[in-house]
């Protein structure tokens, strides 16, 4: 009977022995939550090119739920040029009212400028410290952070690391890169790992 099941239902199965995996509880039973926590939270990034890709994408959630601008994250990349820094930075005017005529992405003006200034600045950060990477290590000293919560409430939404970044970012003109978005970049890019101890994930990075 079992190996009926098994050949009969092989999609049934394989979500079974998915959700026996424990992860992390944010990212809930969505797919694509999963995906993304499974693949990509918490690993750690040192590429420019990640690391502004998710500057964007973080900007722009401000004020929303995660998993609404992951589902918008493929139709950013190709309103955004794939999140080609320099790219961005070159933006005029037409272009604004371009991207704010696109219903695939978060259409508010504020952040759209934000995007463009914030790739000028990302670049002069870059000038000054070889990479972006670089700029954050200055804080933390190029450690990763690792942290044991036994469940993700236990996590902060800000740290004192994310308060002096976001504090010194505000002064070097950057813009919508508040404290509390600051800390979902660096767990993101996995500056911090803030997987539970229990969650599968934690022992594969």
């Amino acid at each position: 009977m079992f190996c009926f099941e098994f050949i009969m239902f092989p999609k049934l199965t394989s979500k079974l022995k998915a959700m026996e995996k424990i992860r992390c509880a944010w990212c809930g039973t969505d797919e694509l939550y999963q995906k993304y926590h499974d693949e990509e939270w918490g690993r750690l990034v040192t590429d420019d090119a990640t690391m502004f890709e998710f500057l964007i994408l973080e900007s722009f959630q401000a004020g929303l739920s995660w998993i609404t601008i992951l589902r918008k994250r493929e139709t950013f990349g190709r309103a955004f040029d794939n999140f080609d820094y320099k790219k961005i930075a070159k933006y005029g005017e037409d272009k604004v009212e371009e991207l704010m005529q696109d219903t695939g992405i978060v259409r508010n003006r504020l952040k759209v400028n934000a995007a463009i200034s914030n790739a000028q600045k990302f670049m002069e950060l870059q000038k000054e410290f070889g990479s972006f990477y670089n700029y954050i290590s200055t804080f933390t000293g190029g450690s990763r952070i690792v942290n044991a919560w036994k469940v993700h409430t236990e996590a902060p939404a800000t740290t004192e690391l994310s308060d002096a970044i976001s504090k010194d970012l505000k002064k070097r003109g950057f813009k919508f890169l508040g404290s509390t978005v600051i800390y979902s970049h660096l767990q993101a890019t996995g500056i911090v790992d803030d997987h539970i101890e229990s969650c599968f994930v934690r022992n594969t990075i």
